[in-house]
């Protein structure tokens, strides 16, 4: 696209992608992938929550050929949402740092649920538990808001910013008290 700056077109290709965070794209996030694809170092044909509906509409606003869906990132599938069998969860909390939206709530030692209408389906909550008590269910009805997906994985990624940076400074203050008190 003649005119357009990478950062444009990279906006303009991630408001297609469904916003899922889910990483099968190869990719930390949506965005990531998007400027990728506008950098023209990855293929539109790498996002299975999107599927033939996004590669479709990439290749549109691309004008490149529609190609299948890479198999190497997954499968197009129904949209599904996280369950927690709460009988089986021991409260770990190992689930609750991956899932992008902060679609799960619990604390350590309690029991965790998982906000259905806020779930994005990215299934990175799977991997870290280690009881296997969650599992991808049909969700009661499918709403995929793109953008209010983008702003929930944005907060999520400030959090997680800010607590970094919260835990830098402390470590900091230690370290000037630790070197002060060496050196009174």
């Amino acid at each position: 696209m003649s005119g357009v700056t990478a950062p444009e077109l990279a906006g303009r290709i991630d408001d297609l992608l469904p916003q899922t965070q889910c990483t099968r794209c190869g990719y930390p996030g949506c965005r990531p992938y998007a400027e990728a694809i506008a950098l023209g170092e990855a293929q539109i044909n790498q996002c299975p929550p999107g599927g033939r509906a996004t590669i479709d509409a990439l290749a549109r606003l691309l004008d490149r050929p529609v190609l299948e869906l890479n198999p190497a990132n997954g499968v197009e599938a129904p949209a599904r949402v996280a369950f927690i069998d709460e009988s089986r969860c021991i409260g770990c909390a190992r689930c609750l740092p991956p899932c992008p939206v902060d679609a799960i709530i619990g604390a350590a030692k309690f029991m965790h649920t998982v906000l259905a209408d806020r779930c994005t389906g990215c299934e990175l909550c799977l991997a870290p538990c280690p009881v296997d008590c969650i599992e991808m269910r049909s969700p009661a009805s499918v709403v995929n808001d793109a953008a209010l997906n983008r702003t929930r994985f944005a907060a999520h990624s400030a959090r997680l910013a800010n607590r970094a940076a919260q835990r830098q400074r402390l470590l900091d203050a230690k370290k000037a008290a630790a070197r002060s008190a060496q050196n009174p």
